[in-house]
């Protein structure tokens, strides 16, 4: 007995000893030398040749653009109704977060129906109904989603609360205190201080810089402030609703035109958005976080409006620095270094100018080396071509993204809002595969020249200030920030 005793201590303890090592290993990530990245999947070098099913659409008498993409194969509908000029970009300089109030409020009461009542009765059909506007945006977007038996009623409590919201005062007190809690909590995520620092320094008072409503803001929002908005702006004259699944275009039609028939043209003029301020000239900005374990880092350069030539370059030149796992910011710096758990790079691109950004956490101690790995991965793209494998394989990863996402009749589906946002071609999805794929390097290494050159990068970091206040410093002039927002120093004032 006391043998095998000591045989399954021995054993336990063996197991805890393996346990401890492969623990030990996934904490440090493997370098990007040892990973074999083996290219053996089945894959055509063909150009993926796709002809999208083409919507329905027509045209109703208030205004409202409807767009319908039948497919019979669930038995299930599911829409989107987009309102340009109902979204936080047209709110009041001195009131952001009005038309997001005014938004997240209709869902909770309307002449009708308690906030209780919607919510108890989308679970009884175990239906979906949302309303929301980005503080910066220029939409407001209603969505839902059921089962096709339950689209009926579905629609009913959708026209009811687009058409009769009643914004009570009840509901609005305490959205008003969920919002302020959540107000004083994101000033302590450090994710949300460098979103907050990038915005401002890349678009300044532009509405797109707005990322978080005020306190003062919420207190001055009062019912009739959002029964206002919802009159002036939740209007369809220049409204798409577009509807999936399994449905048609006649009898979406008569659905739409029997709920919404109270939903009358106000006559408005199509709303306008300006561009954007470039930004001042290339510095480091740092919001002092006193006792910050890690680092945040964003370096960020002015973009693109959607609808500029250079898109496509563009988005294939981002998905080879940092879209996704396999690039390469994410190989070096995670990989190859071990320096943070993700590296990732991004393009946004709307009606005005947007912006490319990139953005990793790195611990205190390696935030001057992995900052100049980061800054070396944008200089290699303008400096050295990008090699045929590699340009390849990430326009070969976005396209078969794209042909997987056609297996679903709700992106399919955003893809048609997309065009109609932004009057694209009717053939545009249809050539997306062949318009990534003609995609050259020496395009995309012309692309970094302009929009990644070093005069137009701005650097965002968040962090201990005794511990890489000094380190940023070589990186270029630094402004700094505390964590309320309010700038404290800049290279000028030391």
């Amino acid at each position: 007995m006391r043998t095998r005793t000591l045989l399954t201590i021995a054993a336990v303890a063996a197991g805890a000893a393996a346990l401890h090592a492969q623990a030990g290993q996934m904490q440090q990530p493997p370098p990007s030398q040892a990973v074999v990245l083996k290219g053996k999947a089945p894959v055509s070098d063909d150009v993926l040749r796709v002809k999208l099913p083409r919507p329905a659409e027509a045209d109703l008498e208030n205004g409202l653009h409807l767009i319908v993409l039948e497919d019979r194969r669930v038995p299930r509908v599911s829409f989107t109704l987009l309102m340009p000029g109902a979204g936080g970009y047209y709110d009041p300089a001195d009131n952001p977060g009005l038309g997001s109030t005014t938004a997240a409020m209709m869902r909770e009461g309307t002449k009708t129906r308690t906030s209780a009542q919607i919510s108890e009765q989308l679970e009884t059909i175990a239906a979906s109904l949302n309303v929301s506007a980005g503080i910066s945006s220029s939409e407001a977007s209603v969505g839902g989603s059921s089962l096709t038996e339950h689209v009926d009623t579905l629609f009913d409590m959708f026209a009811d609360v687009l058409l009769n919201p009643s914004f009570p005062e009840q509901e609005l007190a305490r959205y008003k205190q969920r919002m302020k809690a959540s107000l004083i909590q994101q000033r302590s995520n450090p994710g949300f201080l460098a979103s907050e620092l990038t915005a401002r320094i890349m678009y300044g008072d532009h509405p797109a810089g707005r990322v978080s409503t005020t306190a003062d803001a919420l207190d001055r929002i009062t019912p009739d402030a959002l029964r206002e908005v919802h009159r002036t702006r939740f209007i369809p004259d220049h409204a798409v609703l577009a509807v999936s699944g399994d449905i048609s275009l006649a009898e979406a039609r008569k659905l739409v035109e029997s709920k919404l028939a109270g939903w009358k043209k106000a006559g408005a003029p199509d709303p306008k958005v300006a561009e954007p301020p470039d930004p001042a000239a290339a510095k480091v900005s740092f919001v002092a976080r006193a006792n910050s374990v890690q680092t945040n880092l964003v370096v960020a350069a002015p973009g693109i409006a959607r609808t500029h030539g250079d898109y496509d370059v563009l988005e294939v030149m981002n998905k080879v620095i940092g879209g996704g796992p396999t690039g390469r910011l994410f190989m070096v710096l995670r990989e190859e270094k071990g320096y943070t758990y993700g590296a990732y790079s991004g393009l946004s691109a709307t009606r005005w100018r947007g912006t490319w950004q990139a953005s990793t956490q790195v611990r205190t101690d390696v935030t001057e080396p992995a900052l100049r790995d980061l800054l070396a991965e944008v200089a290699r793209l303008r400096d050295q071509p990008i090699p045929d494998k590699e340009l390849r394989d990430q326009k070969r990863s976005l396209v078969a993204r794209f042909a997987l996402s056609l297996e679903s009749p709700q992106q399919m589906l955003s893809y048609y809002i997309t065009s109609w946002r932004y009057d694209l071609p009717a053939d545009y999805w249809d050539k997306y595969p062949e318009r990534v794929n003609a995609v050259t390097q020496a395009q995309i290494q012309a692309a970094a020249k302009k929009y990644l050159d070093p005069s137009r990068l701005q650097i965002v970091a968040v962090g201990d200030p005794d511990k890489v206040g000094e380190v940023l410093k070589g990186f270029g002039p630094v402004e700094t920030y505390d964590t309320e927002g309010r700038r404290i120093t800049s290279t000028s004032d030391q």
